[in-house]
């Protein structure tokens, strides 16, 4: 029999990651021992606090059934107050927020709720690949924006401006920037706004990364005036309440969008479970206390993986958030891929090539700080020895 594959997925691959795992869990099952600094998955446990609120709703007889799709209202009520708390900014938590099981599933719910064959979407290069496949299956034009150290790592609005953007119907923007730390200032999410109102398009904005070594206050789009009337907030626990196997995330902004969102996200799941929904209220009632020693441990990390990049010859700029580090490659190398196959060869050690992210990262690694310091300790020994020893892996780069 031969049943052939949905166009929608020709021009989509399998998630780099996806692949990339596999082949570490190869080379370690025939020995090789490999330190991954690629891809960022909390190792660090939640609160006991959300931890015993999971326990609590699990142990009782009644809580196993079908819950609501829109989540229960004390998850809802949680994050709307997480909102005003950490970003000033006010939600109904009855028709302005929407749980997720994770906000990449909300990536997909907004895709598939509002663009088809014709629309075009904006999506930052380098940015996450998601971000190019959700616009794929959903059958839109992929237009890129370009990001570049040069400017700073945002976008030339006014050049976009200039550009056709008669069938542009949404933009998505992501800051702090995934992959190179990059935080957002509130000028240029001002300008953003403007500029969508000005054009009539989408802001789809995903902010999961503005607690992880963020030293200013974290901001929302959301929190600039008009913004409601033309973004969507995606937002999420697990980077920072490591809660990121548990796929607790949030849309939050304009109801009637949130309406349309819903209507596609009801046909796909059955709600969460109410203990994990418990258990997400617990965490976003954490204080700063959490954040704070979640942030020295990163810092600590931090130190390590900057060093281990100095190793190597990278170069990191400074100002970076988030939970990993950025780094431009030597010129010795072609690009980071070259980079990144040599450290695996030669000091087993994986760093994620920045070309995964867009063209405009082909110059990069990205590194992750989510690996105890005793492993990052190891991954710098590694990398240093192999550089003392003849085969060291300047010589071996794809020049």
């Amino acid at each position: 029999m031969n049943i052939s594959t949905a166009s929608r997925l020709a021009n989509t691959g399998e998630y780099y990651f996806s692949r990339k795992l596999r082949e570490l869990a190869a080379l370690n099952a025939a020995g090789a021992n490999i330190i991954s600094l690629g891809i960022g998955s909390p190792d660090l446990p939640p609160h006991p606090s959300v931890i015993a609120a999971l326990a609590a709703t699990a142990s009782q007889p009644t809580t196993h059934g079908y819950q609501s799709y829109q989540g229960t209202p004390a998850l809802r009520q949680a994050m709307a107050s997480f909102y005003q708390r950490s970003y000033g900014v006010a939600l109904d938590p009855a028709t302005e927020v929407l749980p997720l099981a994770g906000s990449k599933e909300g990536l997909m719910h907004i895709g598939m709720a509002f663009l088809e064959t014709g629309d075009a979407v904006l999506i930052p290069n380098p940015g996450y690949p998601t971000y190019r496949a959700v616009a794929e299956i959903c059958g839109a034009e992929v237009r890129e924006y370009d990001l570049t150290a040069a400017t700073g790592w945002l976008p030339d609005l006014d050049s976009l401006a200039e550009s056709d953007l008669s069938r542009v119907k949404m933009m998505l923007v992501n800051y702090p920037h995934m992959p190179t730390g990059t935080p957002p200032t509130p000028e240029f999410l001002q300008k953003l706004v403007e500029f969508a109102t000005a054009h009539d398009i989408m802001l789809v904005h995903d902010n999961p990364y503005g607690f992880v070594l963020n030293e200013t206050p974290p901001m929302s789009l959301l929190a600039v005036p008009g913004a409601k009337e033309v973004a969507l907030e995606l937002n999420s626990l697990s980077k920072s309440h490591n809660l990121a196997g548990w796929r607790v995330g949030m849309l939050v902004g304009r109801a009637d969008w949130l309406t349309e969102g819903l209507r596609f996200k009801s046909n796909m799941d059955s709600g969460m479970f109410l203990g994990i929904q418990q258990a997400a209220v617990a965490a976003l009632a954490l204080g700063d206390d959490w954040f704070a020693e979640l942030n020295a441990t990163y810092r600590a990390r931090r130190e390590l993986v900057r060093e281990l990049l100095a190793a190597l010859a990278c170069e990191v700029a400074p100002g970076q958030t988030g939970l990993f580090i950025w780094a431009a490659v030597p010129p010795h190398y072609a690009d980071g891929y070259a980079l990144s196959d040599a450290v695996l060869a030669e000091a087993r050690v994986f760093l994620t090539p920045g070309g995964i992210f867009g063209s405009n990262g082909n110059g990069y690694v990205r590194a992750s700080l989510c690996q105890p310091e005793d492993v990052l300790r190891e991954a710098l020994e590694r990398v240093k020895n192999q550089q003392e020893r003849p085969t060291a892996l300047a010589e071996t780069s794809h020049n």
